[in-house]
């Protein structure tokens, strides 16, 4: 189980991505972000290297506040071959450099979500040690899937993020959580966070379609 170290973070991971996310196609303001941490949850690299977090949060800044998901990896040194993915560089005062990238480009990421769908592993609490979080629910009808090896194309559009596993089935990240999942899904991933008005709010993170 990951471990969740009480210590800083110089720059924050809200203030990376409020560098970082004008720069997203899905990402539906005009300006810079006025970013709140709503919730999020992580996932347990079975290696113990790399932090895998899905981080929700809001953005203020527009006459109605909107609700995103970045699911980020972070690493002790860089990335081979993700330059592009990366969201920024931070000094955590435990572990010292770390590079975050945007996860859906992080083979760590994507094979642990994987998972995920298929119940072989436990989502954990985002800000808690060895804490399952329970209110993260998963479900899938196939048969089984399949972790894509070596590079995979990953597409962005204003609607969120995908990309297609070695039998065609489509993995979609909605960067702005769905109330339910698309249709035609086989799987999908909930998950829960505090909306704007107080309340808690639940929605669709991540689905599964055939191609």
């Amino acid at each position: 189980m990951s471990i969740i170290h009480r210590t800083t973070l110089k720059p924050t991971k809200l203030e990376l991505l409020t560098t970082w996310l004008p720069s997203r196609p899905w990402y539906t303001g005009t300006g810079a972000p006025e970013l709140t941490r709503a919730g999020g949850f992580r996932l347990d690299d079975p290696e113990g290297e790399v932090g895998i977090e899905f981080l929700v949060a809001v953005d203020s800044s527009g006459p109605e506040p909107v609700t995103y998901l970045v699911p980020l990896t972070y690493r002790a040194a860089p990335l081979p071959g993700a330059e592009h993915a990366l969201v920024g560089t931070m000094e955590h005062g435990v572990l010292g450099p770390r590079w975050a990238y945007d996860g859906v480009h992080d083979p760590v990421l994507r094979s642990t979500l994987l998972a995920l769908f298929e119940g072989r592993v436990q989502a954990q609490a985002q800000s808690l040690s060895d804490t399952p979080d329970h209110e993260v629910t998963h479900s899938f009808t196939g048969s089984g899937l399949t972790v894509p090896e070596g590079p995979v194309e990953v597409t962005e559009d204003r609607d969120g993020t995908g990309f297609a596993l070695p039998d065609g089935t489509v993995l979609r990240l909605h960067r702005r959580p769905r109330p339910t999942a698309p249709e035609g899904a086989i799987g999908q991933v909930t998950g829960a966070w505090d909306a704007p008005d107080g309340t808690r709010a639940r929605g669709v993170l991540a689905s599964l379609r055939t191609g």
